[in-house]
């Protein structure tokens, strides 16, 4: 899930935190190279105020992995080398792949409009799927409205702790979203709405009879070996080992461990998938290195339109189908998405050649918007540094 509010550290969490150290021993020698600039830069995120940290980068030349602060603030064990991770919204570019494959296999068309395909569920208040294209979905251009705020209109611990455990229906989600009227006419602006892939969800198992988790084991976790990738659904716990996330929900409340995700989102095809950076990084990978599309179907995915300057994204990100092309301080640009929801928030990016791949997770968010941009800030430039580096 990736929330428009910014919810990320206070400054007595940023005391507490900047004083653990890394998980690398401190009377160890100072590595050298891309090991030492992507632990320096864990640290540095770190430094903000991020309980825990980890990273896996894959390169030409090997694998650099990183980790910093702590995996559980009641014991303070460390984080995790390759532990399990939420997915969040990351879950969006599986779920992309598998429409873009039945689009190779003239299953679909990205052209297809919803209605076309789900007949009568995008209707009411002004939505129209008669309007709204496969393509329009997996870009954003939809209008669709995002059933997040409906199932979570207040940002409280009480709201958290009181509904975590319920579960909403792919439909029920749905319903939610069509309360609300169209924030712009399909295909002629970009937001963010989680609705859009739950809809993809429910399009994958119309068109195939079964259901998207099914199609994503088959199509991709299977094929690609991706053993510790897992679609839990509605099953709350992470195996182990796994690092523990916090949530601030008001800037001078306390950290809350939200390790138990909450329901109403996050389970489903818009960002219910567990995995580690491994599997992950291997994913991103193999996807921009054409091993999992079609070169038609590959050239759609990577197909952008711009993202609005105020969305919060880095400045020239563009939008592609299930994932974002952001530009790199040296050049070019990656693709990749990103995944959050309480208490973390994940990145995973890949060079447009799928030769270099990274995973980055922190482990804590606040409500503090002026410590969030600097944690963002943080950790973009943990990626930009860690993909321009050339040894």
């Amino acid at each position: 899930m990736i929330f428009r509010r910014a919810w990320l550290s206070a400054a007595v969490l940023a005391l507490a935190v900047s004083s653990l150290p890394s998980t690398a021993a401190s009377a160890a020698p100072r590595p050298s190279g891309a090991v030492w600039s992507v632990q320096r830069d864990a640290d540095a995120l770190r430094d903000t105020g991020i309980t825990g940290v980890t990273v896996r980068l894959e390169t030409p030349r090997g694998t650099v992995t990183a980790g910093s602060g702590v995996g559980d603030l009641t014991t303070g064990r460390p984080v995790p080398k390759n532990g399990f991770l939420r997915l969040g919204s990351t879950t969006k570019t599986f779920v992309a792949t598998v429409v873009l494959q039945l689009v190779g296999e003239r299953r679909l068309s990205l052209d297809q409009s919803v209605e076309q395909v789900l007949p009568g569920v995008v209707s009411g208040s002004g939505n129209d799927g008669r309007t709204i294209t496969i393509r329009d979905l997996l870009r954003h251009t939809s209008g669709l409205s995002d059933y997040v705020h409906d199932v979570f209109p207040d940002p409280s611990a009480r709201t958290y702790f009181a509904d975590r455990w319920r579960a909403y229906r792919p439909e029920e989600l749905v319903d939610l979203a069509m309360r609300h009227a169209p924030a712009f006419p399909a295909g002629a602006g970009w937001e963010y709405s989680n609705t859009n892939y739950v809809l993809a969800g429910m399009i994958i198992e119309k068109v195939t009879g079964r259901t998207w988790e099914q199609q994503v084991e088959d199509r991709i976790l299977r094929p690609l070996g991706l053993r510790h990738t897992d679609t839990p659904g509605i099953r709350p716990f992470l195996p182990h080992p796994h690092p523990a996330n916090h949530q601030q929900f008001a800037p001078d409340g306390p950290m809350v461990d939200t390790t138990i995700p909450y329901r109403p989102f996050d389970s489903g095809a818009d960002g219910s998938m567990t995995g580690t950076a491994r599997d992950l990084n291997r994913f991103f990978a193999a996807l921009a290195g054409g091993r999992l599309l079609k070169p038609a179907e590959l050239a759609a995915l990577r197909t952008t339109v711009p993202v609005p300057p105020d969305s919060g994204h880095p400045e020239g990100t563009r939008d592609g189908l299930g994932l974002f092309f952001t530009p790199l301080s040296c050049g070019g640009g990656y693709l990749g998405h990103g995944g959050s929801g309480f208490g973390y928030v994940i990145r995973a990016a890949t060079s447009v050649d799928g030769r270099r791949a990274i995973t980055v997770s922190a482990h804590s968010r606040s409500a503090d918007p002026r410590t969030s941009a600097r944690q963002e800030d943080a950790l973009r430039d943990l990626i930009d540094h860690a993909l321009c580096r050339t040894a």
